[in-house]
């Protein structure tokens, strides 16, 4: 009989499930987000109740299947949120937990090779942001940027800006999934804010100093410099600057 789990998508969620899989001794599962109608006959249906303790439990176990490099792998294809990945992400983690040796350079095993490829392109997304996130000075001296990451990608920004921005508060947020990061000079924390209206995604202009005005402008004047249209080639800045980014570069605005 199929058993369908569903959870919250968190990665804690997961981690109950792989616990809920081992603990009802269950063999064929389907694992899901959100409740979707099935008219499957045959088919058991359980709500995962998120619970820290068992996916501790769990996390534990990885711990001595998986490297740590293995583990933050995983962690990043779950970030992906891609529609269909879930039941991949728990064949990896139960295929990790029976084996007898390490699997994650087992590329012949398809849920192996299938976190490989999630992992590649959330860490695309992840150097893009890096590249393209764009800081705007507000009124009471914080630095907002406004982004839209194909992935669930602003947990794996933290080191990086953290480092790079460390004597300056800044909050990056993402106005697809409704949350941001925000750094107070110390730590990062996740927060949500009003002001990040669904209709003029990352407006915020009622917010700038008037010196943010001026530092856009120069900006944008040294952009233009720089670019010789002579030199221009459309088809090679698309490819490293994909158009679905412009709208938050301040020398496209």
């Amino acid at each position: 009989m199929m058993t369908t789990l569903v959870y919250d998508g968190t990665f804690e969620g997961l981690l109950t499930s792989v616990f809920e899989v081992y603990d009802r001794k269950l063999d064929r599962v389907n694992l899901q987000k959100t409740r979707l109608d099935s008219n499957a006959l045959f088919e058991d249906k359980l709500n995962v109740i998120t619970d820290n303790g068992r996916a501790n439990r769990v996390l534990k176990g990885l711990k001595q299947k998986i490297s740590s490099m293995g583990l933050q792998r995983l962690y990043s294809a779950h970030l992906a949120e891609m529609d269909g990945e879930d039941n991949n992400l728990l064949g990896y983690i139960r295929y990790a937990f029976d084996a007898r040796q390490n699997i994650e350079e087992d590329y012949g095993n398809k849920f192996v090779l299938r976190v490989s490829e999630v992992v590649r392109m959330v860490r695309r997304e992840k150097h893009r942001m890096e590249a393209f996130v764009r800081f705007q000075k507000l009124k009471d001296g914080l630095f907002y940027a406004a982004v839209e990451p194909d992935f669930n990608v602003l947990p794996l920004l933290i080191r990086h800006f953290k480092s790079r921005y460390a004597d300056q508060k800044w909050i990056i947020y993402d106005i697809k999934r409704k949350y941001g990061i925000y750094y107070n000079l110390h730590n990062c924390e996740y927060i949500s804010l009003d002001f990040a209206n669904e209709s003029k995604p990352g407006d915020v202009v009622a917010a700038f100093t008037e010196d943010e005005e001026i530092y856009q402008h120069l900006w944008k004047n040294y952009f233009t410099s720089v670019n010789i249209p002579s030199r221009k080639n459309t088809k090679l800045h698309v490819r490293h600057i994909p158009k679905r980014y412009w709208k938050h570069l301040t020398e496209k605005i």
